[in-house]
């Protein structure tokens, strides 16, 4: 009996917003080749370091969308990039420019370089879809 209320209270709790799933759309992905890498942080001493979640997906000229699953709510922040070579990683000039597709929660940019935390942080409360649209130099 007390692992059936267990299991109850968890699901309540999961409907109530404690973990759900998290929809995530990139945009403007300019070709049908390669993959769409997206990282998901959940706190600024872990940003672009250490992911709580990460995805790839098949890219798809216009946008893609995915999932992830079990959620908390909390302050998040997304990463992006468009692995057009499939190497697994952001391809960049020798100045440092990147040569793929990137972009940030908030469609947040940095001065030189990504943004902080902060400015791609948002505040995930469960039931919203979160976008951002890719950037190509």
């Amino acid at each position: 009996m007390k692992k059936l209320i267990i299991l109850i209270t968890l699901g309540t709790l999961t409907q109530l917003g404690w973990s759900q799933s998290m929809e995530v759309v990139i945009k403007n992905v300019d070709a049908s080749v390669g993959d769409i890498a997206v990282a998901l942080f959940s706190n600024e001493a872990d940003f672009l370091k250490k992911r709580f979640a990460a995805k790839k997906i098949k890219a798809d000229k216009g946008e893609v969308r995915l999932i992830f699953e079990n959620i908390p709510v909390g302050q998040y922040a997304l990463s992006a990039y468009h692995d057009a070579n499939t190497n697994g990683e952001l391809d960049k000039n020798l100045i440092g420019i990147p040569k793929e597709g990137f972009g940030f929660s908030n469609d947040a940019m940095g001065t030189f370089g990504p943004p902080d935390f902060k400015k791609a942080s948002f505040n995930w409360k469960g039931e919203q879809t979160i976008s951002l649209a890719l950037k190509y130099y």
